[in-house]
């Protein structure tokens, strides 16, 4: 049985399971050393769009296939990438979504979820719950589309998401009636926007990594989500790190990560 060739870098190779099963089995009948087969599976196949190059290897290096960023991309360039993309994993996360390219995608795509709020698109395997538990902790209202982006983000990387919102440094007493709660997670992602002093305080109630969210939510002095950003870098708590301005969809992948790592030892 030849080889399948799995560097044939530009030349649309796809990673699908009898292929990948044909690897395996080599390695297995002794035909083919391990560390060849390793050097194969790195030769990181792509499938070339035109417009773009799909990664069709993500999801065997990093546990999840790859996610579509959507401003900036025509209707047409969404809808072409997710349906290649649901062929090779049958899921999809497609963030920061323009109006009309949600109504395409949900064209071509009926089964498709579109949440207006975070400007993201899903599809999802049915009866896949969560595992362990990360917690969402925004800080008002406004900062809800970075958080939902967050526990969406979360969700579909296959952790077990809550949400805790409106519980800003404004009202402590909001924030301090899920204490118990917030040190239960495997991981918090706190959102907040204006000066940004909700992770410190998370921070400083928890024993688990606190990934910090900086909005760009406040009135003229906080400079598009600067000076949150600036605060939660010079934050007085420890474990805390931080994403960049309105990047929920950094601290949802980071969150879930970490949060696998907490259940994989619990198993």
């Amino acid at each position: 049985m030849k080889s399948p060739d799995f560097g044939a870098r530009g030349q649309n190779p796809d990673l699908d399971p009898a292929r990948l099963r044909g690897l395996l089995e080599e390695i297995r009948a002794g035909s083919l050393g391990v560390e060849e087969g390793l050097q194969r599976l790195r030769a990181l196949p792509f499938e070339d769009l035109g417009h773009s190059l799909l990664d069709t290897h993500r999801a065997l290096r990093c546990g999840h296939p790859e996610v579509i960023y959507g401003a900036g991309k025509s209707p047409v360039q969404v809808v072409e990438i997710a349906r290649r993309l649901l062929e090779h994993h049958g899921r999809l996360l497609v963030t920061r979504l323009s109006d009309e390219g949600a109504q395409a995608l949900l064209e071509a795509v009926p089964h498709a979820r579109w949440h207006p709020t975070s400007r993201c698109a899903t599809v999802t395997s049915e009866g896949a719950p969560g595992a362990g538990l990360v917690l969402v902790v925004s800080a008002g209202t406004s900062d809800g589309a970075v958080a939902e982006e967050a526990a969406i983000t979360a969700r579909m990387h296959g952790a077990h998401v809550e949400e805790l919102r409106d519980v800003g440094v404004a009202g402590l007493h909001r924030l301090l009636a899920h204490a118990e709660r917030l040190r239960e997670a495997n991981a918090l992602v706190v959102v907040a926007g204006m000066e940004g002093a909700l992770p410190s305080v998370v921070g400083g109630l928890v024993d688990r990594p606190v990934i910090a969210v900086p909005t760009s939510v406040g009135y003229g002095t906080s400079m598009g989500g600067l000076a949150a950003l600036l605060a939660m870098l010079n934050s007085c708590a420890a474990g805390i790190s931080v994403v960049n301005i309105d990047n929920g969809f950094g601290a949802g992948c980071a969150a879930a990560r970490i949060n696998a790592l907490c259940t994989e030892r619990v198993r």
